[in-house]
């Protein structure tokens, strides 16, 4: 029997939760040994964060009355036994709408008005600009007034067609798509540009994001949902009439606004809906399902996808079977077959990315919380051999230990112009990196694109536009992989000999590599000249959509670069916090020598007393470094969440 979506979701919710909790135990039990260093702990954070509050988008797109908005109501709401998102005949969603919830904010409904289009600013400006929105408070408990509120996302308004024009929804060049005047002239727009639901539900608080786009003509209006909010989506679900099959305006979303990287098609559903509409008494069941399979096979020929991609489905036989609990006519509506594909698809492959951010973090953790008892050991070691030496030695020998010591200790502080050298020049450098990735720099290279795109006229030269300015962005971290490299160079250099002067064992971990980042560069690249094919030649002649064209890239861009720079930070961070947990270890390791040998001095009863010290020492560092396996195995395992509570015994026993 296939698990909804909803099941699969809290599985993955449990198990997310469960590895943010082990991750917690570990950072406490690091922290109590003394193995948590800055760059450790951050990591740990990091990783804990990206648990607990990691996003996972869905995407439903599709042309005005394919029945998307009733999808979203059958996979997502039917346990408030009605519709919430308004699914009427006709248009419904007339503005991008965006589902989720933060804690950090009051549920409820907030709407951008459409005349935010008319000022230079993209949409992730305006999210935090609180008061240009109008927000209106929800009852999650009264299932009537929520979706009285969500009908709010229908709204429309008549405005001249001069302010049409203006707002992006009327083009003298494509008069096919425009709206139909009134008697005044006056044409029908959306009263508002893009939705926030901030809303406590099951789901949504467990990290989900929905994410319900309107038709064609709104989507082709606002670029920053082709280029930066659909390509961020985990899933996009395309939803098309089972009874039309894929129409005209159905290709053109599909080849304008969703095949545009390179991975796409792994990550896009087609939902053929409405089957309902093919259940004819006078036909046989073997006839309806032969229909049906045509349709499949049809759309998946066109779109260019694998057939098992393409699935049938009733949303409104769904919800009804939902609501009323009748097991055979959800069977019937498919419903659950694409809650499965689209729960194992999705949530399989982010948690298997999360898994992969885990596993590395981890690695990069174990190796270093390793070298620090490695260190440890070494030390107590050396002191054991040193205090040996003191057996039958007189007051002479043991004073002129402790002045050797001191002098060895003299001796390490001032090899701390090196180090303090080291990270003059790693800052200098890095302080290059930042300029060379950071907001002046995109600025600089998207006013370029700007000043190109503002040329008057037909832009015949778009493609070669773009082409040099992503040739720009992507020499930008060639540059910045040479000065990593650079500085990677120093790292090794400065560690060896610091290795072997200080008997040191630093490791310069391993340098970032952000071809990952080009190629989210290409990615983008690619979606914008797909983007910018023929279809779109008339709009990129009109200034104030290349303006919006450009701050939609921007704002993308500046998520990549803002990335590279973390991980560049990262791991700049993590060579500088093994080198202070080192030289840590060793100003504690000249303590305790010179506070072993005034014991001596004092009572040289203690020398045997203090060498049984250092063994029980030495043995708990063996242990220590046995059960730090042990917890970071956890970690890396596969083990089902509900294995977490004897882990928990564990790891508080520990």
């Amino acid at each position: 029997m296939t698990r909804s979506f909803n099941q699969q979701l809290d599985q993955h919710g449990v198990w997310r939760r469960n590895f943010a909790q082990r991750l917690k135990w570990l950072s406490r039990w690091l922290g109590e040994n003394e193995l948590l260093d800055q760059s450790v702990a951050e990591r740990l954070q990091e990783l804990e964060a990206q648990m607990r509050t990691s996003k996972v988008m869905v995407a439903f797109v599709a042309e005005f009355s394919r029945g998307k908005s009733e999808l979203i109501n059958a996979i997502f709401f039917a346990s408030y036994g009605r519709r919430i998102m308004p699914a009427s005949a006709g248009r419904t969603t007339m503005c991008p709408t965006e589902l989720g919830y933060d804690a950090a904010y009051m549920p409820g409904l907030r709407l951008l008005p459409i005349e935010t289009r008319l000022e230079p600013h993209s949409l992730a400006h305006w999210r935090t600009e609180s008061e240009r929105w109008t927000e209106i408070p929800i009852d999650v408990e009264d299932a009537e007034e929520l979706s009285r509120t969500m009908s709010k996302v229908a709204e429309v308004i008549w405005v001249p067609l001069e302010e049409a024009r203006a707002l992006g929804f009327w083009s003298d060049d494509s008069p096919d798509d425009n709206p139909v005047p009134d008697a005044e002239g006056k044409v029908e727009i959306p009263r508002w540009r893009h939705a926030l639901l901030n809303m406590p539900h099951p789901l949504l608080e467990q990290g989900l994001v929905i994410l319900d786009t309107p038709g064609l003509n709104a989507i082709g209006a606002e670029p920053e949902l082709t280029v930066s909010l659909i390509p961020q989506a985990h899933a996009v679900v395309f939803i098309l009439g089972a009874d039309t099959g894929v129409t005209r305006s159905d290709l053109a979303i599909w080849r304008e606004h969703l095949i545009t990287e390179s991975d796409a098609r792994d990550t896009r559903i087609v939902v053929l809906n409405k089957i309902d509409t093919m259940w004819d008494t006078l036909s046989t069941p073997a006839q309806i399902e032969a229909q049906v399979q045509s349709q499949r096979r049809g759309a998946a020929e066109i779109l260019g996808v694998p057939l098992h991609q393409v699935l049938p489905v009733s949303a409104q036989k769904g919800l009804q079977a939902k609501i009323r609990r009748d097991i055979p006519l959800l069977q019937a509506s498919r419903l659950p077959g694409l809650e499965s594909v689209l729960g194992e698809g999705l949530l399989g492959n982010r948690e298997k990315m999360l898994r992969l951010a885990v596993d590395a973090g981890i690695a990069g953790l174990r190796a270093e919380a390793g070298r620090l008892i490695k260190v440890r050991q070494r030390d107590l070691s050396e002191q054991a051999i040193e205090l040996q030496g003191l057996r039958g030695k007189n007051v002479s020998v043991i004073r002129h230990m402790r002045g050797r010591i001191e002098q060895e200790q003299a001796e390490f502080e001032g090899s701390n112009a090196r180090i303090l050298a080291l990270r003059s020049v790693q800052g200098k450098l890095l302080r290059e990196v930042y300029a060379v990735l950071g907001s002046t720099a995109l600025k600089a290279d998207m006013g370029r694109l700007a000043a190109a795109l503002k040329r008057p006229g037909v832009k015949l030269n778009v493609r070669k536009v773009y082409g040099e300015t992503f040739d720009s962005l992507r020499n930008n971290l060639r540059e910045v992989q040479a000065t990593t490299g650079e500085i990677q160079s120093m790292l090794h250099a400065t560690f060896r000999q610091l290795n072997a002067e200080h008997g040191f064992a630093l490791q310069a971990p391993a340098e970032p590599d952000l071809a990952s980042f080009q190629e989210q560069l290409s990615q983008i690249e690619k979606s914008h000249i797909h983007y910018l094919g023929i279809g779109n030649i008339l709009k990129l002649a009109q200034p104030d959509f290349c303006d919006k064209l450009v701050r939609a890239l921007s704002s993308r861009l500046r998520v990549v670069n803002e990335a590279a720079m973390t991980e560049v930070e990262r791991w700049s961070k993590g060579a500088g916090a093994q080198l202070d947990a080192q030289l840590k270890e060793r100003r504690r390791n000249f303590t305790k020598r010179i506070e072993a040998v005034e014991r001596i001095q004092s009572a040289a009863g203690n020398l045997e007393e203090r060498l049984a010290e250092l063994a029980a020492q030495e043995s708990g560092l063996t242990e220590l470094n046995v059960r730090l396996g042990e917890f970071t195995a956890l970690l890396t395992s596969n083990e089902p969440p509900n294995s977490a509570p004897a882990q928990r015994t564990e790891l508080s026993a520990a």
